[in-house]
């Protein structure tokens, strides 16, 4: 992998002011207070504005096909980040349209791929169960043939369906043969939320996030809508799961995020420097609270863990980040005091409320896509190859 500082062209550095100028007047802080209050992560005005500016599509497409360059997809990356353009329906979006492109039947991918691209469809994950944890293939949504086999009706429920009230389909993965073996047993759908016998209910996370709990009651999809093979939804759902998973190889060019959680992993970044800041600077007595050993020596070793955890490559990197995250942030409280536990935007919070922020956040960022146990166990299965983890109970020994 190439570490050397990539050094802009002209053009190049004319894009970035360019995307630099356009989000700073898109995302204003009235997006980023409403944002606060919703939890969406999400705003259709500014989505909508991407879409027809055409980064949407830009951001999705190779180069090859008029999408943006290496180095430009790099450059808008970071500047998303630099303005916290309200990123997560997005991001499911483009993941569940690569399915689409690949596994759909073409007038279904007519009919959605370019209003992904102008931003008014947007698509979201119907994985999780109430009852199944991490092990989505565990499916007990279940999707039956109907009549002549033209339509199929759809029972079950879904949890944290993150981004459903805004989404116009749900990429949903449902049970067509109990009494298959589990990963032979799944068939995905691209069920329209508009569809007759779909509930949506609004779940608010500790970390002040929206997701949903989406109920499914006779609901009545048409096979068109159905992505790849009958008991072959496993194929279907393999490459954004890995995606979710951070399973991809890194590229050569060094031009990607080291993680997938490098993203979540930049507001332990933030609530660093705030930090140091805070304890860096002179009390009314003149005195700082680094200089105390004690201080500066928790302030150094929590900087030096995040500076670990944001170069930990791929799988590895996302487990780092989010055990990180949740070590150091309230580490961090500690050494800021009591006004530390305000949150953000609010008056005489120590640091503006970044370090309680990624108190509350890191342990959603320790399950998304699955827990850090999971992502441990595939670690030690896959790459250690020290086998299947084995949850039985101990033997018990002859008396």
């Amino acid at each position: 992998m190439d570490f050397a500082r990539v050094e802009l062209s002209d053009d190049d550095r004319r894009f970035r002011d360019e995307v630099r100028t356009f989000l700073a007047d898109l995302v204003t802080e009235d997006v980023l207070r409403r944002d606060r209050e919703t939890g969406d992560n999400f705003d259709e005005g500014v989505h909508l504005a991407l879409g027809a500016a055409g980064y949407l599509e830009r951001e999705w497409k190779p180069e090859s096909e008029g999408g943006f360059s290496r180095v430009r997809r790099r450059i808008w990356e970071l500047e998303k980040r630099r303005a916290h353009v309200p990123w997560v329906t997005w991001g499911t979006t483009s993941m569940v349209a690569r399915s689409v492109a690949k596994f759909a039947r073409p007038d279904v991918a007519d009919e959605v791929l370019p209003k992904v691209f102008s931003g008014h469809v947007r698509l979201c994950l119907g994985y999780t169960e109430p009852e199944g944890g991490s092990d989505i293939a565990t499916c007990k949504t279940r999707a039956v043939r109907d009549g002549d086999g033209s339509s199929w009706v759809i029972n079950g429920s879904k949890m944290f369906t993150t981004g459903a009230h805004n989404c116009q389909y749900v990429f949903l993965i449902t049970n067509t043969d109990p009494e298959a073996p589990k990963h032979q047993s799944l068939t995905m759908f691209l069920v329209p939320l508009d569809s007759p016998g779909i509930e949506i209910q609004g779940i608010r996370t500790v970390d002040g996030d929206r997701t949903n709990i989406v109920y499914y009651s006779d609901v009545r999809v048409d096979d068109r809508y159905r992505l790849g093979e009958v008991n072959g939804g496993w194929t279907v759902l393999r490459e954004p799961l890995n995606a979710e998973h951070g399973a991809v190889a890194a590229s050569d060019d060094g031009l990607q995020d080291v993680s997938i959680m490098m993203h979540q992993g930049g507001f332990l970044v933030g609530a660093c420097d705030r930090a140091a800041r805070v304890v860096g600077t002179p009390g009314p007595g003149g005195d700082r609270a680094i200089d105390d050993g004690s201080v500066a020596h928790r302030l150094g070793r929590g900087i030096a863990r995040m500076e670990v955890a944001i170069s930990t490559p791929n799988i590895f990197g996302r487990v780092a980040l989010a055990q990180t995250m949740r070590d150091v942030s309230p580490d961090l409280m500690d050494l800021l005091g009591t006004a530390s536990a305000l949150p953000l935007g609010t008056d005489g919070a120590a640091d503006d409320g970044a370090a309680e922020y990624v108190y509350r956040f890191a342990p959603l960022v320790g399950i998304y896509g699955g827990t850090l146990e999971v992502f441990r166990n595939m670690i030690g299965q896959y790459v250690l190859g020290l086998g299947k983890p084995n949850y039985s109970a101990p033997a018990k020994k002859a008396s």
